[in-house]
């Protein structure tokens, strides 16, 4: 089938003087014809029309303000087309001050929306201003006489057309905001496809980074004398854990689906985990990470893992942009009901007026090239996000490229008492074995953590299938079940009900292993009947906590 027409050319180029006004009387648009009919420019637009063409105040007859406004209030309170008589309507010359006499035969028709709602008008005149002039010289000019009455027969035809020419182009509008509404629900659509991807996307590389995390952790087992490889592997999974984990939250970030879990938490512990689980990449190239707490607890009501997750991409953010042998400084104080937590490195730093940039949806403060340093340019937008999220707000200074960076997160505190402190995890001094049942459909990932979890004394069982976790839960008495949430048959969640619908179900422990950590998912898991949820990939260290940890801890 032909393309279809190009609606504004063709608006643009017709004869007839157009000029489309919203509800209130504003210029919106304007064609041609109508710019050189009134001895106009484009800057007309987004002017009210009544500021444009004012009434000739050297005319003190002139009614042609009032006649439009009053064919024009027509037109939106009845939703119908009106045709006004012959009209003065005089236009401002070039010169200050100065009218030209003009007479025009306008038409006003209004252009609704699928519900019959006004949304624009469409004011089409005609200059008749030689018309009316002829008109005047009377029948000693048989000639002018004669032309005039020509155009006058033609303007009658006109009036007649004039309808249907309306009704056509209320057509051809209402095809193209059917049109557009259709291009609006297919972009929304694919919006949500691209959501869908990039939140599968980040689950699935949770699977093999899981894998290759646990292989890591059981090579260095194996050679506890420590290995340079070994280094590497753990910075670079790091690495791609925190891409992975930037990629679905910066998604969630931009469309407003990041969720909290809100308590009184002591901004200092928060600090120092964050701190701990980095140090480790600072002292790589010996950069100095230095870290200055107040005496003091600071308590704010938030969402202990999402602040944590600001510093460490403050943390990273450095990490990245700071030379060998670099530092950088964390600083909290507190003060006017506010807990600032400053993060100041000695880095590349940036343009001053580069700051706000810095903070959009994959924008880094260096441009891409060989000497780049690696990431996806979502951290410092996920820290922003989580900090409004939060009630607070983040900014960024430096005193231009090559004088370090310093970043700024400000939250307001709570009178809420300070937590208690979070006791270190108990442990047995001899942890006994345990019968764990490990129910993981990625066979790598499931032979690697059973391998780690036999190395630490325990009794272990893996199976690939919900069915084959029902079967054997039914079979033998286990300790401890490790479940994986998205198995091929039935759901993690499926199983853990079932589990627990069973007679002594409730003595068994359930612990469910998934690629999806938010608030939503915690709680599906905490309904289904799990007593804890660990997110892929799965420190040992973590795990093991969470195995030996007494009961009712």
């Amino acid at each position: 089938m032909p393309d279809a027409p190009d609606f504004r050319r063709l608006f643009d180029q017709n004869l007839s003087p157009l000029l489309v006004l919203t509800t209130d009387f504003v210029i919106v648009e304007v064609n041609r014809a109508y710019l050189t009919a009134t001895r106009t420019g484009r800057g007309i637009v987004g002017r009210p029309v009544f500021d444009v063409f004012p009434d000739n105040p050297e005319d003190p007859s002139a009614d042609g303000v009032a006649n439009l406004r009053r064919s024009l209030e027509t037109v939106v309170a009845s939703g119908r087309t009106d045709t006004m008589a012959l009209q003065r309507y005089d236009i401002p010359t070039d010169r200050a001050g100065v009218f030209a006499e003009r007479w025009w035969s306008p038409v006003n028709a209004p252009v609704l929306d699928g519900e019959g709602r006004v949304t624009h008008i469409i004011h089409r005149v005609e200059d008749v201003t030689e018309f009316v002039h002829l008109r005047r010289v009377g029948r000693e000019q048989q000639r002018a006489v004669a032309d005039a009455q020509m155009r006058a027969e033609g303007m009658e035809i006109d009036l007649f057309v004039r309808a249907r020419e309306i009704r056509e182009v209320n057509e051809q509008l209402s095809r193209v905001n059917a049109e557009l509404d259709a291009a609006g629900r297919r972009l929304r659509e694919e919006q949500r496809a691209k959501d869908r991807f990039i939140a599968t996307l980040s689950h699935e590389l949770r699977n093999p980074l899981a894998a290759a995390t646990a292989a890591t952790e059981l090579l260095a087992l194996d050679m506890p004398e420590g290995h340079p490889a070994l280094a590497v592997l753990e910075r670079q999974l790091g690495t791609l854990a925190r891409m992975s984990n930037d990629l679905l939250d910066g998604t969630r970030a931009v469309t407003g689906r990041l969720e909290l879990v809100r308590e009184p938490v002591d901004l200092r512990s928060v600090i120092e985990g964050a701190c701990a689980d980095i140090r480790g990449l600072f002292a790589h190239d010996g950069r100095t990470l230095d870290v200055r707490l107040p005496a003091v607890p600071l308590v704010v009501d938030g969402d202990r893992l999402r602040l944590a997750q600001v510093l460490t991409n403050l943390l990273s953010n450095a990490l990245k942009y700071t030379r060998p042998g670099g530092r950088t400084e964390v600083e909290l104080t507190a003060g006017d009901g506010e807990a600032r937590l400053t993060v100041r490195d000695d880095g590349i730093g940036f343009a001053p007026g580069q700051a706000e940039e810095l903070f959009g949806v994959f924008m880094r403060a260096a441009p891409a090239g060989p000497d780049t340093p690696e990431g996806l340019g979502l951290g410092l937008a996920v820290a922003r996000t989580i900090a409004e999220l939060h009630h607070g707000r983040v900014g960024a200074h430096s005193a231009g490229p090559g004088e370090g960076a310093t970043f700024t997160v400000v939250l307001p505190t709570t009178g809420s008492p300070a937590p208690p402190p979070s006791r270190s995890t108990a442990v047995r001094s001899t942890p006994r074995g345990l019968a764990v049942l490990i129910v993981e459909d990625n066979e790598d990932l499931a032979a690697t953590y059973h391998t780690l979890l036999e190395r630490q004394g325990h009794r272990v069982t893996t199976v690939h299938t919900g069915s084959a976790a029902l079967t054997a839960t039914e079979a033998h008495p286990f300790d401890v079940v490790l479940c994986d949430l998205g198995l091929p048959d039935i759901d993690g969640h499926t199983v853990a009900r079932r589990v627990r619908a069973r007679p002594g179900g409730e003595r068994l422990r359930l612990i469910a292993v998934s690629g999806f950590s938010q608030g939503t998912d915690r709680a599906m898991s905490r309904a289904a009947g799990f007593d804890a949820h660990l997110t892929k990939p799965l420190p040992l260290t973590e795990l093991m906590e969470v195995l030996e940890r007494r009961d009712g801890e």
